[in-house]
């Protein structure tokens, strides 16, 4: 029994060694029962307007003060319930579905622009029928930029629509139309 015990013991401190412990963060500021770590407010500083102004003493000041006001505000609403509100819950819920479709757009588009690569006779075939068409006098030359990435920027919408399509064709969609021809 002993020598089980003294086993687990050399166990646990051998795979207690394995585990750093994090240090504890600095806190720059308390305001209530809430923490200002300095991370936070070093992320926050930078991402603000403070972070280009000259006087950085200045800046970082009246930055974490108006950190403390934001704090102070939220703790408000907070204690008031605010936090709870249907249509607070609803207004974040529209602010979620719109960040993640502008992610999703970001990340599909880029995804498309390194596939999509325009060809110089493409961009050839549409100048000549756009001097044609009388629709430029400039050269090849002083237009070959506008007109690649303009090309491009069509193609990427022609792909990103193909996308969004089969997305369509593989999703199950029902759509109520006695209701819907019913709105007013």
């Amino acid at each position: 029994m002993k020598q089980t015990f003294w086993v687990i013991l050399i166990i646990a401190f051998a795979v207690g060694g394995c585990f750093k412990q994090k240090p504890p963060e600095e806190v720059i500021a308390t305001v209530n029962d809430y923490q200002i770590t300095l991370a936070e407010f070093e992320e926050g500083f930078v991402a603000s307007p403070y972070s280009s102004r000259t006087d950085k003493l200045l800046a970082r000041r009246e930055y974490l003060s108006s950190l403390v006001d934001r704090k102070l505000i939220l703790q408000d609403a907070q204690k008031k319930n605010i936090d709870k509100e249907k249509e607070f819950l609803k207004s974040i819920e529209r602010f979620w579905e719109q960040s993640l479709l502008t992610v999703a757009l970001g990340t599909r588009t880029l995804e498309l622009s390194k596939a999509v690569t325009v060809r110089e006779k493409d961009v050839r075939s549409i100048y000549d029928s756009m001097v044609r068409d009388g629709i430029t006098t400039k050269s090849y030359e002083e237009i070959y930029s506008q007109i690649k990435w303009q090309a491009q920027k069509q193609l990427e919408a022609a792909k990103l629509n193909e996308w969004i399509d089969s997305l369509r064709r593989g999703a199950t969609i029902k759509i109520n139309e006695d209701l819907f021809k019913s709105i007013k």
